[in-house]
């Protein structure tokens, strides 16, 4: 089964699957492969048999760096790469909605932009305490429409989502702990992933229709605010994937120089 993927690592043992991002090399940034990889096995998911919960963990340092420079100039210019990019983002989201299962995630790194998405819309967070998690996408000129705008302000209220969503500062999870958004703080980024297999453990024998149905009630209004302010963030992101702004973020970040916006 794991041989279907190329960018991450698919495993079930007993009644738990785990999923990891296996990029270390680019910080696990999520291209067109990852993503669509990552779709595939939240979908599969949807109807999970004998499984009983999803571990999502990372390979090395950085958990996901989300998007990347090369991935978001090979958009501006490729409009069908874009359409796709825009339904694999909106598979992601729509799906950690609909999951069945409960879903675990390891932060063991850092974690940006789609990543962080995909990490805040688990349903448990075990997080390094050197994390830090962001989502930058203002500083390159772009709307954090790809699951930012919905999953921050369930994480962690909507004021502080402003301070983080309209800077592009990152928070800390020790801080982040402490609003609620992460359910639990390892000291080591080496001890996240094996709380997150007990945790996943500790669900996997319990009734799973209780817990099953349990999940689908408390996402009852993710699912519902998908279908409407996450799509309607998403077109924002479509509109800025166009700007001018866009282009001169990524030039002067490349280029190491302050970006001067005309605001088109």
């Amino acid at each position: 089964m794991a041989s279907e993927y190329t960018s991450i690592i698919y495993a079930e043992q007993d009644h738990v699957a785990t999923l990891t991002l296996n990029r270390p090399d680019v910080l696990n940034s999520m291209d067109e492969v990852m993503t669509g990889e990552i779709v595939s096995v939240i979908e599969r998911l949807r109807r999970p048999g004998k499984l009983r919960a999803l571990v999502i963990a990372s390979t090395g340092r950085c958990f996901s760096a989300g998007g990347n420079f090369d991935e978001i100039h090979r958009l501006i210019e490729d409009y069908d790469a874009r359409m796709d990019a825009y339904d694999n983002g909106r598979r992601v989201i729509h799906g950690m909605a609909e999951i069945a299962v409960p879903v675990i995630v390891a932060l063991q790194g850092d974690v940006y932009g789609l990543g962080t998405s995909l990490a805040l819309s688990a349903d448990i967070i075990v997080a390094s305490r050197n994390v830090r998690i962001g989502d930058p996408h203002v500083k390159v000129g772009l709307v954090a429409g790809d699951g930012g705008t919905l999953v921050w302000p369930t994480a962690f209220g909507l004021l502080k989502s402003k301070r983080h969503l309209l800077t592009g500062d990152p928070i800390s999870a020790e801080d982040a702990h402490v609003l609620g958004a992460i359910s639990e703080l390892v000291d080591e980024p080496e001890q996240a992933l094996p709380l997150a297999q007990q945790l996943a453990a500790k669900v996997a024998v319990l009734p799973p229709i209780a817990v099953q149905y349990t999940k689908r009630a408390l996402n009852h209004s993710m699912q519902r605010a998908a279908l409407d302010h996450f799509e309607f963030a998403m077109a924002l992101e479509q509109y800025a994937m166009t700007s001018e702004d866009l282009k001169e973020a990524l030039a002067a970040l490349k280029e190491k120089r302050k970006a001067s916006f005309n605001n088109r």
